[in-house]
């Protein structure tokens, strides 16, 4: 790291939050919220899936997080002819000692830019998700753990139907969250102008924090407080997902999980050590929404799996009083 790298030893988990979120700003201007959540994700040790429109800083948030992180980092270019070995490696003949050597792919790295991933074929698509989903990888029977931290970042470009395979609903499950960029602000894109205009404030981001620096931030998260009415809350959202009328399927306990898991980071993120229902209810979104699945007949109607989950939540009471018990 370098030496403006933050000092573990005297920051706070707020500290090194904001020393990674602050440095991505750098680079994504008028995004905070997005690049909050981008740090939540990587903090509660899930996979991100960002899709939104071509040119709207995709590639350029994950890169700008890989390179806040004193990390390894790979990038695949999802492509029809990418194949399951250009992603998890290959085993190849070594003339020199007469054996087998396995080459790792870029699935090797702390975080990986999965890049444009409905670009290829459902078979490379499973071997990269596969790897997400059990942090390791076997080839001709040797099986290899992946790094810690390990984080897989996905791009894909909604609106490019013709050539593209969209991800099942039983794959989309494997992302911790799905987030859109968006459109920045006129003032955001007049700074985008000014800053990026002649040169690139990527090529100029250093680490600001290292691996085991977020290896400790996950490991602080895990042991925040989730009380009992906190746990009957996401179970009474699962709940009433299953139940909804215009829902073919519902939240899965991987998804009451995977909130769980979200809303301790987020609470240790505002430095408490106990979960509050407004935790769950702020990250529901970008947890929940890419796991529900809309009946045909309420599409047809304009429902969305966004506005089915609002309906969700306004009618779930949320359980009263402090939760820090």
């Amino acid at each position: 790291m370098t030496a403006e790298a933050t000092d573990r030893s005297s920051a706070t988990f707020s500290d090194l939050f904001d020393a990674v979120a602050d440095n991505v700003a750098r680079v994504i201007q008028g995004k905070r919220d997005v690049i909050e959540l981008i740090v939540l994700c990587m903090v509660a040790q899930g996979h991100l899936l960002i899709e939104d429109a071509p040119g709207v800083g995709k590639t350029s948030l994950a890169k700008a997080l890989s390179r806040s992180v004193d990390a390894s980092f790979g990038r695949i270019q999802f492509t029809p002819d990418l194949l399951p070995s250009d992603v998890i490696g290959v085993t190849v003949w070594n003339r020199h000692d007469s054996s087998f050597e396995f080459r790792p792919g870029p699935i090797f790295a702390n975080i990986v830019l999965a890049d444009e991933i409905n670009r290829a074929s459902p078979k490379t698509q499973a071997a990269l998700l596969e790897s997400m989903a059990e942090r390791q990888v076997t080839t001709d029977g040797q099986t290899t753990i992946l790094p810690e931290p390990f984080m897989v970042i996905a791009t894909q470009n909604p609106i490019e139907h013709e050539g593209t395979y969209p991800l099942p609903e039983s794959q989309l499950d494997r992302f911790l969250m799905r987030i859109a960029v968006g459109y920045p602000s006129r003032t955001a894109e007049l700074d985008i102008l000014r800053t990026h205009g002649g040169h690139s404030t990527l090529d100029d981001l250093a680490p600001v924090v290292d691996r085991s620096a977020v290896n400790a931030l996950a490991e602080a998260a895990r042991h925040v407080h989730v009380s009992e009415p906190v746990q009957q809350y996401i179970v009474d959202l699962a709940d009433a997902s299953r139940r909804h009328p215009q829902l073919a399927l519902g939240i899965s306990p991987r998804a009451s999980l995977n909130l769980q898991r979200v809303g301790r980071a987020r609470a240790a993120r505002a430095g408490r050590d106990f979960v509050l229902p407004d935790d769950i209810k702020a990250i529901a979104g970008p947890v929940l929404s890419h796991r529900l699945l809309v009946r045909p007949e309420a599409q047809l109607s304009g429902v969305s799996a966004p506005s089915v989950l609002e309906d969700i939540l306004r009618q779930v009471p949320v359980p009263a009083g402090p939760s820090s018990t």
